[in-house]
């Protein structure tokens, strides 16, 4: 991913982190502008873009497709020109990489092509579950070929033209099944009503993608009586100028940081008004005793003084991304933290649940593994290398140990490429820009 040693040592913080964090753009919201900008009908520049290993998979896949990109590292900013929802590619193989969103939101766009297409990525997202896209495209008509069990990598033959009608779709597993058929659903012929047949995981991330469709011209009926269901009509996107949010999933692990040392750390951009479903964690943390202020477009997170941050039980259902850090947070509390209804990001990038408490069993920290969560028991972490699995999320969280306690290494810690290729970076422009303790 990046050029990175095979293992970090993270040292203590000498100093109160206090200051001001700038973090990346939106990973969700990034991918998904990208497939609404790829579907319009002309010019979209989106600014604030994330550049990272997942959305370049993203407009990777696009260029293979046809679609026109121009990207500016310097100023995080992303020209498509968009193909009116008629893809010229007739045959291509894609690369998702690591990359879920782009995996889940690229399938059912390709759908609207005519030919036939590969669709590929990484073992380990080859072992992540894609059944329910695989079960939607054919009932629309598209042959799908898989790997046992509906897995990557797919074989798709299309024909250029997707029907309407009614697909019906889990929402148990993950919601960017759901996302990703509602992103493409506008060329669909005579529009298309998506019924969600089980509860719905992730909630807020569907609840993004209508705010970036609506942004781009498409405003889609949800109906919540009885079975929730989506009616998208048939249209077309408009180009528009696009301003993407800072990522909350990745604000986490410096709110985080603020928590466990009573520093006072602070994200521009991110406010009240946000859409991201992950800013829920600062809700938690002002239930473990931190003070959290916000305006609009920011927020500040001021941990209280040692000894002083509570336990709990926290529902993460609805922003699990942060479920990691949480735990990390936990370590350091006055009394246990279990986090509730989380089941499902063992089909993550890793299993997000046995393995954080494989890893806090490896630092000394009792942690117990429920089949919806965990629970973790305050102590003081023991020197240990971290296993990260290739998850992004495991690298950012457990470096929070090393941030209060002695001998925490991590290994792989270019695996934070996937989001946050300057993660490490920031933590260092806080460690040496913080108060004296």
């Amino acid at each position: 991913m990046i050029d990175a040693p095979p293992t970090l040592a993270v040292a203590p913080f000498t100093r109160l982190p206090v200051g001001t964090v700038s973090v990346p753009g939106s990973k969700s919201i990034t991918n998904r502008a990208l497939i609404a900008a790829a579907l319009a009908v002309g010019r979209s520049t989106l600014t604030g873009v994330l550049f990272s290993d997942d959305t370049e998979a993203m407009v990777s896949c696009l260029r293979e497709l046809g679609i026109s990109t121009t990207v500016d590292h310097p100023t995080c900013t992303i020209v498509v020109e968009g193909c009116a929802g008629a893809i010229v590619a007739t045959e291509a193989t894609l690369s998702v990489r690591q990359s879920g969103t782009t995996a889940r939101f690229i399938v059912p766009m390709v759908a609207l092509a005519q030919g036939r297409f590969v669709v590929d990525g990484h073992p380990q997202m080859r072992a992540r579950p894609m059944a329910e896209l695989a079960s939607a495209l054919r009932h629309q008509g598209v042959t799908v070929e898989a790997a046992e069990g509906d897995r990557l990598p797919f074989v798709l033959h299309t024909s250029g033209s997707v029907p309407g009608g009614t697909i019906r779709v889990r929402g148990d597993q993950s919601s960017q099944f759901l996302s990703g058929l509602l992103l493409s659903a506008p060329r669909a012929h005579g529009g298309v009503s998506i019924e969600v047949v089980s509860e719905l995981i992730s909630r807020p991330y569907v609840d993004m993608t209508l705010e970036v469709m609506d942004s781009f011209g498409v405003s889609v009926d949800v109906r919540d009586s009885g079975n929730l269901s989506f009616a998208v009509p048939e249209m077309h996107y408009v180009a528009t100028d696009y301003r993407v949010e800072p990522d909350a999933s990745a604000a986490s692990y410096f709110f985080g940081l603020a928590a466990i040392t009573g520093g006072s750390i602070t994200i521009e951009g991110l406010g009240s008004a946000s859409m991201q479903g992950d800013m829920r964690f600062v809700r938690n943390l002002a239930d473990m005793g931190c003070e959290v202020v916000q305006s609009p477009t920011s927020t500040t997170v001021t941990g209280p003084p040692p000894g002083q941050l509570r336990g709990g039980v926290f529902d993460m259902s609805e922003h699990s991304d942060t479920a990691p850090t949480m735990a990390a947070v936990a370590v350091f509390a006055n009394s246990p933290v279990t986090v509730t209804n989380v089941g499902f990001i063992r089909h993550k990038e890793s299993d997000r649940v046995g393995g954080v408490v494989k890893e806090l069993l490896r630092c000394g920290i009792v942690a117990h593994e429920h089949d919806d969560g965990f629970t973790v028991l305050p102590g003081e972490p023991q020197p240990a290398t971290i296993e990260t699995y290739e998850d992004h999320r495991m690298a950012m969280a457990f470096a929070l140990l090393g941030c209060r306690a002695d001998g925490i290494t991590i290994s792989n810690p270019g695996c934070v490429a996937k989001t946050f290729p300057e993660y490490f970076t920031r933590l260092e422009e806080l460690r040496n820009n913080g108060d004296e303790k």
